[in-house]
């Protein structure tokens, strides 16, 4: 399958998959920035992509970034529909509560991974069917 990527910054280099297996493709920064202590900012990329239709791109944060750092994305995944065509900005937040965090414009900020989704209809009905579980929630497996 093939990602259409448009790029709005002819001088960052695209996404790409940092070694062969890797589910997500990095996501670098436009702008330099700098996060306060609990601070958050919408950080562009330099990217737009086409999404094929029953797939979506989820923006994850990067694993190293979040334990080195405490630099996380806020609503992650960010989720990037196939109809979208904008640039590609995610919100990162700082965690940590003592220490800013610098980003450089090129430093990879989050990872992009592409995922099928299912298209439902939605069906109103009286009654749910039973289960096991049935409306017990968090917590209620047991298990620790």
């Amino acid at each position: 399958m093939d990602l259409k990527i448009q790029r709005l910054d002819p001088h960052l280099p695209l996404p790409a998959h940092a070694r062969p297996g890797d589910a997500g493709m990095d996501l670098r920064a436009r702008t330099d920035v700098v996060l306060q202590p609990g601070q958050r900012a919408l950080i562009p990329t330099g990217i737009a992509i086409a999404v094929p239709a029953g797939w979506a791109g989820f923006v994850n944060p990067r694993s190293g970034l979040a334990a080195k750092h405490g630099i996380t994305v806020v609503n992650a995944p960010g989720t990037v529909d196939s109809g979208y065509r904008g640039e590609i900005k995610v919100t990162l937040l700082n965690t940590d509560l003592t220490e800013a965090f610098e980003i450089s414009r090129g430093d990879r900020i989050a990872q992009l991974v592409l995922q099928r989704v299912a298209v439902v209809d939605v069906v109103e009905v009286d009654q749910l069917d039973e289960t096991e579980r049935g409306r017990q929630g968090f917590g209620s497996s047991g298990r620790d």
